[in-house]
């Protein structure tokens, strides 16, 4: 009720066929949120809609059919006039704008050759569209200045198949192979402390992804599973390639227990804008030095048990070990790595990067989990884990993902009332603590003379630390199932970070109060929901 409303409708086509539709749509009310005094971080209104489609054609001679669709589109502006001294991204000098929109659609289509064998296929295609435009303001006239111009096309098509078979009782067999063929359309200038335009991104062309893949699943016994594999990949762009073996045992050690030890090669593309980010050579010609850039590398080994101690329960613990290799890097001793590429709201604007770096991720998992019955539910998660890596100054640093550690715990309860048991109270609360991620602390002096954020050098790379993250929501709840028709009410009350806990979002130059500060995320947040089904 205060953030937003949400409408959907599911249900057969035709009676009898298997034929069914769901279509649901939401729009976003943030503002009543910041009408009545709720923090939800900035000053300014995000905006957001979205809409979802689903149609299944139940199973005919040409095998079954679904076609599924989604869209959305969000938009948020920062305006010099409209912040405050603890907002989080505004700044006095200049207006933001920013929008996105983005589409799914596809075919998917399943289809039988036999009682024991059939083909899975899709073909869809994906969009994603970004346009960032920010003004500086003249405080001597008033007036507002094009700085920064950048806006990010990309479109996919994407064509899959695979092949599904049972050969007899201890053999099952699955290949396929999908093409994705991605258009670029990136175009990134600024003219941010310096007189001309600098064109940062300036491409436009298709790229094309192929994977194949091959896996197989022995039973050897009851108690003994292989299952066995090879995944590929291939980078038109500029030829990269991968062969990626995956081998994987299970033991059931009794009918309650089993346990598993598995390895797997895994390679991943760089994100595409960093591929073509453009430097600036001796010549003073532009270049895309990031061109050749092959694959992250990465080798997983998981050991791994899984216990049913009694009904309705289970626990699950795994220890895993990740090496990486030939992660982007600067071709200069330093700190810069792409590993840590999402850990902040800072661009990908490193060029002549190189293969040369490392990585591990290393840890312990444990899941405890109680299945709904007897009316209530519950799980219990815990990982300690390191996350670390090396630039090429060959030094080891915390990644900005290195948290350490992160427990979850969910209850719930559910609580038939009325004569018939046909209504129904309930209640959960989740229970989140995290360590604090490693940071480079904002240099304060160098911030003040460029009035904008910059951050200290190599030295100090990764070497702080936020504090703890500690979360609790609740919630609670009444449905009401009418007796005469089809219909039911559910009345919720949702709160957020029950204990306003200051969970720190990031540190970081303010140029409205000119020095560093605390920015927090969001804090006791209570939101009334109600849901009608017919």
């Amino acid at each position: 009720m205060l953030t937003g409303l949400e409408v959907m409708t599911e249900g057969p086509i035709k009676k009898g066929s298997g034929a069914s539709y769901l279509i649901a749509y939401r729009y976003s009310f943030t503002g009543i949120a910041q009408a009545i005094g709720l923090n939800v971080g900035t000053a300014a209104t995000p905006f957001y809609q979205d809409l979802t489609l689903k149609v299944t054609s139940g199973d005919t001679k040409a095998g079954r059919f679904t076609l599924f669709a989604l869209g959305g589109k969000s938009k948020i502006e920062f305006l010099h006039n409209k912040i405050d001294t603890t907002d989080m991204f505004a700044d006095p000098t200049m207006d933001s704008y920013f929008t996105s929109d983005m589409a799914v659609a596809g075919l998917k289509h399943f289809i039988k050759v036999s009682e024991k064998s059939y083909f899975n296929s899709i073909i869809g295609a994906t969009y994603a569209g970004s346009n960032y435009l920010q003004d500086s303001i003249s405080k001597m006239e008033g007036t507002a200045g094009r700085m920064v111009e950048n806006k990010a096309i990309r479109t996919n098509y994407n064509v899959m198949t695979s092949f599904h078979s049972k050969v007899n009782t201890k053999l099952f067999i699955k290949v396929g192979a999908q093409a994705e063929l991605m258009n670029l359309n990136l175009q990134y200038r600024t003219r941010q402390n310096i007189p001309n335009w600098k064109q940062v991104w300036d491409f436009n062309d298709m790229t094309t992804l192929w994977q194949g893949f091959a896996h197989a699943k022995y039973s050897f016994s009851e108690k003994l599973t292989l299952n066995a594999g090879i995944h590929s990949q291939f980078l038109t762009l500029n030829n990269s390639l991968s062969i990626e073996p995956r081998v994987a045992l299970k033991y059931a050690v009794s009918n309650k227990s089993s346990l598993s030890v598995g390895y797997g090669a895994h390679s991943q593309m760089q994100p595409t804008d960093v591929y073509f980010l453009r430097t600036v050579n001796a010549q003073g010609q532009y270049e895309t030095t990031n061109k050749d850039l092959g694959f992250t590398r990465s080798q997983h080994f998981v050991l791994g048990y899984d216990l049913l101690p009694i009904k309705d329960w289970r626990i699950k613990t795994e220890v895993y070990y990740q090496s990486l290799s030939n992660v982007p890097v600067s071709p200069i001793a330093g700190s810069y790595s792409m590993l840590n590429a999402g850990a902040s709201f800072f661009p990908n604007d490193e060029g002549n990067l190189v293969n040369s770096g490392t990585g591990t991720n290393y840890g312990v998992e444990l899941t405890i989990e109680k299945f709904f019955s007897k009316g209530y539910y519950g799980l219990l998660t815990g990982t300690l884990y390191e996350s670390k890596y090396k630039g090429a100054d060959g030094i080891e640093r915390n990644t900005g993902f290195n948290g350490k550690y992160v427990v979850n715990a969910l209850l719930g309860k559910e609580f038939k009332i009325g004569k018939a048991k046909r209504n129904t109270l309930f209640s959960d609360i989740k229970i989140t603590n995290a360590g604090g991620r490693y940071f480079t602390p904002v240099d304060l002096q160098a911030s003040q003379l460029r009035k904008q954020q910059v951050q200290m050098g190599d030295a100090f790379a990764f070497s702080e630390r936020n504090p703890n993250y500690f979360r609790v929501d609740i919630k609670a709840g009444f449905t009401y199932n009418s007796k005469k028709r089809k219909i039911s009410h559910s009345f919720f009350f949702d709160v957020q970070n029950i204990t306003n806990h200051k969970n720190v979002f990031a540190q970081r130059y303010n140029p409205v109060t000119n020095k560093v500060n605390t920015a927090y995320q969001i804090g006791t947040f209570p939101n009334f929901m109600y849901k009608m089904q017919f």
